[in-house]
């Protein structure tokens, strides 16, 4: 099945539901009836699969981990309440006090702040540096590093990641490549085809693309071999779930034993589950993902073209457009596509910037991206605003700097609205 097609039938058959119901149903439920106690150790026991309650698991939320898991092309998946959960379960989950990874200075504002406040406060570090320096990334993993983190499109400044080669450095430390997909979903990019090993998701985004839900997910390759001696949670007997060890003692599941232990240990205790109508919610947007992140493009191709020729605009940052020190990354990654997202330098800086903003009519100001509505911001005073200027500038965000997510309108009114917010920021 080809991935528009996966888009609609992945996970569910309607033939397999007692109603047959031609949509996926949302099972409002907490709990679940077990057939008798052998069926209820059995689940407990990881000895079958089912459900049990529903911060676990849930009918609905199933449907929709199996259709990321095939869209992906993966093992398993699970999803949890929002993006930052995603991205804050995938390091717990291999982590434990004293460990680290190693991440890109340009990362989401939450992500950053997670890695530099958040995660050292449980005793796990964050080595923030230049992942284009690859011989800085393999001298930056010591023995207690359990993953190198990377975003596929940094969020402001655009930066395409060279997934093949932080895989291959990340694989020859017998480590995985965590990788937060958000910005280019599946439809413009299969990361597990370029090495690849986690995929985090803020489903918020594009992948549902009407900007009514809060939704994350991980998915997992599977095969990657966790008890290889570098994960003492994976090694050593888990005391919170009967000493199990999950890089050892689950037979053929082991392939999925990253996914069934962020289940059965992070999600079963913490809690940062996923709702089922948030599930069904993320599932009828996702039916469009192709189409729509087809057209995201082709705008956001036209408006950056359009941008580089404005004589109001400084400078111009989008890796499909030619010249771009980022375009043969993105002719490589991105399908060719360039990616749905603009940045800008406005001329004049932090005030022109903010100016520009104040003035737009048919772009929303607001502090998310992936909406099928064109949005805007000026992250220096906003999404980074929290970060000093030193971090400011590790991080790539200029004063100047201007955030587009670019929407699927008709592109001559994104353009005229860009024209006319462009002119009052003098």
């Amino acid at each position: 099945m080809k991935f528009d097609s996966k888009l609609l039938h992945a996970g569910y058959d309607p033939l397999e539901d007692p109603n047959l119901s031609i949509s996926p149903p949302i099972h409002r439920t907490t709990a679940y009836q077990f057939k008798n106690t052998e069926h209820a150790a059995n689940l407990f026991g990881l000895k079958e699969f089912g459900n049990i309650y529903s911060r676990l698991g849930n009918p609905t939320v199933a449907i929709l981990e199996n259709r990321l898991a095939a869209l992906e092309g993966g093992a398993a998946a699970l999803c949890l309440s929002s993006g930052t959960s995603a991205v804050m379960y995938s390091i717990i989950n291999i982590c434990k006090q004293g460990d680290n990874i190693v991440t890109s200075t340009q990362l989401y504002g939450g992500t950053y702040t997670m890695f530099s406040n958040i995660l050292p406060d449980f005793g796990i570090t964050a080595k923030k540096i230049d992942l284009t320096d690859l011989d800085l990334l393999e001298s930056s993993i010591d023995s207690k590093t359990k993953a190198i983190f990377c975003e596929t499109i940094t969020n402001p400044g655009l930066v395409v990641a060279d997934l093949e080669s932080l895989s291959e450095i990340a694989h020859s430390k017998g480590i995985p490549l965590i990788v937060d997909a958000t910005f280019t979903t599946p439809a413009i990019q299969k990361s597990f085809d370029f090495g690849a090993d986690i995929v985090v998701h803020s489903l918020t985004k594009w992948m549902s693309g009407n900007g009514s839900v809060i939704a994350g997910a991980v998915v997992e390759k599977g095969g990657f071999e966790w008890g290889n001696g570098n994960f003492f949670l994976y090694d050593e007997p888990d005391t919170s779930y009967g000493g199990m060890r999950w890089g050892h003692d689950l037979g053929d599941l082991s392939q999925i034993a990253y996914t069934l232990r962020m289940r059965t240990v992070p999600l079963r205790n913490l809690g940062a589950n996923m709702a089922p109508d948030t599930a069904w919610q993320v599932l009828q947007g996702m039916e469009t993902l192709g189409l729509r992140m087809e057209r995201h493009s082709q705008n956001a191709l036209v408006t950056a073209e359009y941008l580089s020729e404005n004589k109001l605009v400084d400078w111009v940052r989008f890796p499909g457009l030619k010249g771009d020190s980022n375009y043969k990354l993105s002719e490589k990654y991105l399908q060719g596509t360039g990616g749905t997202m603009v940045v800008f330098g406005i001329k004049g800086g932090r005030e022109a910037g903010q100016k520009f903003i104040d003035n737009l009519l048919m772009f929303k100001h607001v502090a998310n991206v992936g909406d099928s509505r064109s949005l805007a911001i000026h992250p220096a005073t906003t999404t980074h605003s929290q970060l000093d200027e030193d971090a400011l500038r590790e991080a790539g965000v200029s004063p100047e700097l201007v955030r587009l997510s670019i929407g699927i309108e008709d592109i001559d009114d994104i353009k005229e609205d860009l024209e006319q917010a462009l002119n009052k920021s003098k």
